[in-house]
């Protein structure tokens, strides 16, 4: 479980297929305090496990549906991506619930400063419009954010510079990929309501 607050930035060392699974690479810093082999780490949002470490770097093992499903089929040495490390019991709770299991790509289709802030849009894939809320809360690549606009094929979020400076999308632009984990209690809602009218 994660909050959706983004810890830091690292940058793809290494993303290329082993026997058993992808491996990924990562620099880091504050994510690999007190950091342990079997660790949960949600990189750009997808929760991951820790399978070897050192002073500067993670590794992780990644299935091929994971990539499949995810914008890491983009990834390339020297690529930003968000860093979470799990949710700790007693920890601050700042952003939202977030899984770090990811439901959607969307497509970057507007990301502009406005005024002081940053505006950004993002094209949902076919049939998950439902999941989003006017003033309800989304992850994006991890990043906990509140939805300011919907529409049928869409949605908008309002970015403040901190945020911007503090992940990867410093480095995102117009038709890039990202991931999306829609509000988890928005998707029990949906299932609940879905097995009442079944039972009906």
């Amino acid at each position: 479980m994660f909050t959706g607050i983004v810890e830091e930035t690292g940058a793809v060392i290494a993303f290329e297929p082993k026997a058993e699974a992808w491996r990924l690479a990562v620099s880091a810093n504050a994510a690999l305090a007190d950091l342990s082999l079997g660790d949960s780490i949600a990189v750009n949002g997808c929760c991951l496990t820790v399978t070897q470490s050192d002073a500067k770097s993670m590794q992780f093992d990644v299935l091929e549906e994971t990539r499949r499903l995810t914008n890491f089929s983009t990834l390339a040495p020297g690529a930003l991506v968000n860093l979470e490390r799990s949710l700790r019991f007693g920890g601050k709770v700042g952003g939202h619930f977030v899984t770090g299991h990811i439901d959607a790509q969307g497509t970057i289709s507007a990301f502009e400063p406005r005024g002081k802030d940053f505006y950004l849009r993002v094209q949902l894939p076919d049939d998950s419009a439902r999941y989003v809320v006017h003033k309800g809360s989304i992850a994006i690549d991890g990043i906990s954010l509140t939805i300011a606009e919907v529409a049928d094929r869409f949605f908008a979020v309002w970015i403040i510079p901190h945020t911007i400076s503090v992940t990867n999308l410093r480095g995102k632009r117009v038709g890039d990929p990202v991931n999306l984990e829609f509000d988890l209690l928005g998707k029990h809602i949906e299932k609940l309501l879905q097995k009442r009218t079944l039972s009906s």
